[in-house]
């Protein structure tokens, strides 16, 4: 295959395959690399490891696969190239064609349903959806976007989603655990990032014209979406573009039908060009995204006044206008729906290939401009703004890579973010807040070949400035805008207690891991990770104050919350040999001062009263993969996960967590055919949270079949997901709606896309 490229990881050096795909490295110094090779995003990356003698010559042949078995890469465990094999993380990494029929609205969507590899859903709905990793939600799971947070809202509520298309990824990435050092001190369960374009990592030039176009369509929910992009490379020089988005309606479940306003929606355009040079490269890219997600059931929590922003029925996708107000009387709300867009703009500057003790400096400067406005639809028509969210964020990081010196080699660098937060309307529950982040990192490996040694460290300060401390203000002001003014019910908690004032806060603190990978055979390996968490409390743990229908709850903050402290253990053992590939994951996470929503079995405006507390916890739990050649086209595969969370103090059950889950699947892949049956089970989840339901066991089988039709430079695919074939009555424990909204009925999603290379 010609214009393939071949990188050596350690010393940054890469050439691409001439037109006999053969590939040359002059002058490479005697020791151990590793050698990886890619062409298109939908090839899954190759990965090889050669031992050069001095005055010696070596010679690896790659084969470039689609459907054969894969040898995963990932770039986001520790910022360089490395299979999820020889990584200290657990990885789960899923590339274009893993994700090609994947076709969903939200990327809680896309991975739920991935037993063995802990990670579940949390929503409110389609739209709304989002990972959860090992139990832990919000704040402690960073979703990242090319190694930067998105700048999305999508932690702080139920209701919130994230805009991100996968449909236009190059891949994506679930790092497991606390150790995630080089982004974040508060992402205890693990990061998701979603890799755009393989320039992020691979640094060098690509000739030629390369791109995508894709389709897709279902039933069940009129599931409909379509993109497409373009690579042109002269040169040095890559221009690149990209457009599209999916739709959803309302989806149909067992037994209640149509669930009402689960409908969502997100278009998604970009586009860029970037200059890469044997020593230096930059790149300037700018993105627009915009989501459209209704909030099933969410108006039977909104309250609603007349004076408020108020427009005729339109557009859904246009915001309301404001006009002068009819009259004082109250109308029925008969949807709620979220509008949101999101502008980011990004600059990327690196250094490359030095021969002094730094080989390599790379710089990303983000800024991301993010709104999004809870809408309520009136029965009758019209439309009115209930609540505005503004999240402006800078935000700058730099890594330095350190030349490899015998054994050791690792990176440092540093991280900043300037956010402005601020919320108007019904739902505006703390006053406006400005936040600053400044962190410092280090992450070293120490390489033995079959045994190697990791340790890192982050030094992290967090500091909030509300606008105002007097909780009045925001009443006040509320009721300057039009909001509802001083209710009584909001002025102070179920009994009477007046709002706790919203003061400036500052933390600084460390977090450090220690990781070891022996290999105890030729595919077998015995990873062990200890890390030491600092987390400082979310703006929302901290100040939020009143009914807050996205979390089904009315919040209780506390400005004087302290830093969360905790101390986590993983152990992984894993196998990768020809026949049978496994994995075996255990975790246990001890955490002092543990921040949670506490329900104090109180309603306020017919919604339950939760005061974030702090309380001793710990998490524990396992997953499993096993995965069992039948045949050299036929492979078993088996998961099991499974987590329990406690407050250790009073023995009881954290929120939403998930319950046992198992897998049993076969897949067949021939002549560029595959077919992928599973059954999915999940058991009995009464280890519930106070006031919190239960759900019962449920099965559920499903079926993805594919073609793909390969010839030099352009590739089709061709796939078909029956989901719940049963037609399966079943909730997620996960969501915050699971007492009122089952999950989607029996449907099919096809999805048609086209490579050219």
């Amino acid at each position: 295959m010609p214009g393939a490229s071949v990188l050596i990881v350690e010393l940054g050096r890469s050439t691409l395959s001439d037109e006999d795909g053969a590939y040359e490295f002059d002058h490479v110094p005697p020791g151990r690399y590793h050698v990886v090779s890619h062409l298109d995003h939908i090839f899954s990356e190759a990965g090889k490891i050669v031992e050069i003698a001095a005055g010696a010559e070596a010679s690896l042949e790659f084969l470039l696969s689609i459907t054969a078995v894969k040898n995963e890469i990932t770039v986001t465990a520790s910022e360089h190239h490395e299979t999820t094999f020889e990584s200290f993380q657990d990885v789960e990494s899923l590339d274009a064609y893993d994700l090609a029929d994947s076709a969903a609205v939200g990327i809680g969507e896309v991975l739920d349903h991935r037993v063995g590899t802990g990670i579940a859903k949390r929503s409110f709905g389609p739209g709304s959806s989002r990972p959860i990793i090992r139990g832990f939600d919000g704040d402690r799971v960073l979703i990242m976007e090319d190694g930067m947070r998105t700048g999305t809202l999508s932690s702080q509520s139920g209701d919130h989603g994230e805009v991100l298309n996968v449909a236009q990824l190059d891949r994506l990435e679930v790092v497991k655990g606390p150790a995630t050092l080089l982004y974040s001190g508060n992402a205890m369960g693990g990061t998701v990032n979603a890799i755009s374009r393989h320039h992020e990592h691979h640094t060098h030039p690509h000739k030629g014209l390369r791109g995508y176009l894709s389709g897709s369509g279902g039933t069940t929910n009129s599931l409909a979406g379509g993109n497409a992009g373009f690579e042109l490379g002269k040169g040095r020089v890559q221009l690149w573009g990209y457009g599209g988005g999916i739709r959803a309606g309302d989806y149909n479940a067992p037994v209640v039908g149509q669930v009402f306003n689960s409908r969502a929606q997100i278009f998604n355009s970009g586009g860029g060009f970037g200059w890469y040079g044997d020593k230096t490269f930059f790149s300037v890219e700018a993105k627009m995204d915009r989501g459209n997600s209704g909030v099933p059931f969410a108006h039977e929590f909104h309250g609603h006044d007349e004076e408020l922003e108020h427009h005729e029925e339109g557009d859904d996708d246009e915001l309301p206008e404001e006009h002068e107000d009819d009259d004082d009387d109250e109308e029925e709300v008969e949807r709620i729906a979220l509008l949101s867009r999101r502008e980011s703009y990004r600059v990327n500057w690196g250094l490359k290939n030095s021969r002094g003790a730094i080989e390599s400096f790379h710089l990303k400067l983000s800024y991301v401009d993010w709104q999004h406005d809870e809408v309520e639809h009136i029965a009758g028509g019209g439309s009115e703004i209930g609540t505005s969210f503004r999240n402006d964020r800078i935000a700058y990081r730099g890594v330095f890579e350190q030349g490899k010196r015998g054994p050791l080699n690792g990176q440092f660098g540093f991280w900043g973010i300037d956010r402005n937060y601020k919320a108007e309307g019904e739902e505006a529950l703390s006053p406006p807040i400005d936040q600053k982040g400044l962190a410092f990192f280090v992450l070293e490996e120490l390489d033995f070949e079959r045994f190697k040694v990791q340790f890192g460290g982050r030094l992290e300060t967090q500091r909030y400035q509300p606008a105002f401390s007097n909780r009045e203000e925001l009443l006040e002001e509320k009721d300057e805008d039009g909001g509802e003014g001083e209710d009584e019910d909001h002025k102070g908690h179920a009994h009477g207690e007046e709002a706790p004032e919203a003061i400036d806060r500052t933390f600084t603190g460390a977090s450090a891991s220690v990781g070891v990978h022996a290999d105890l055979g030729p595919a077998s390996a015995l990873v062990a990770n200890f890390a030491h968490s600092y987390r400082a409390p979310a703006l929302e743990e901290l100040y939020n104050f009143g009914p807050h229908a996205g979390n089904r709850a009315f919040e209780v903050g506390n400005s004087n919350l302290d830093a969360e402290r905790g101390n986590g253990f993983d152990l992984s053992v894993r196998h990768g040999a020809n026949r049978v590939r496994g994995e075996l994951n255990f975790f246990y996470y001890d955490f002092d001062n543990f921040v949670f929503p506490f329900a104090t079995g109180e309603e306020v405006d017919e919604l339950l009263e939760i005061e974030y507390t702090q309380r001793n916890a710990r998490y524990t739990g396992t997953e499993a993969n096993l995965d069992i050649g039948l045949h050299r086209a036929l492979w078993l595969n088996l998961g099991l996960d499974y987590v329990d969370a406690k407050d250790t103090g009073s023995g009881t059950y954290l929120p939403r967590i998930p319950p046992l889950r198992g897998r049993i699947g076969l897949d067949f892949r021939a002549m560029g055919f595959r077919i992928a049956p599973e059954l999915i089970l999940a058991s009995e989840q009464n280890r519930t949270f106070t006031e919190e339901t239960a759900t019962p066991e449920y099965a559920v089988l499903n079926l993805k079949a594919s073609y793909t039709y390969a010839r030099l430079g352009v590739l089709h695919q061709f796939s078909i997901n029956l989901f719940n074939a049963g037609n399966q009555f079943y909730r997620n424990h996960s969501s915050f709606i699971k007492d009122l909204a089952p999950e989607m009925g029996r449907g099919v999603r096809f999805t048609y896309m086209l490579r050219f290379f």
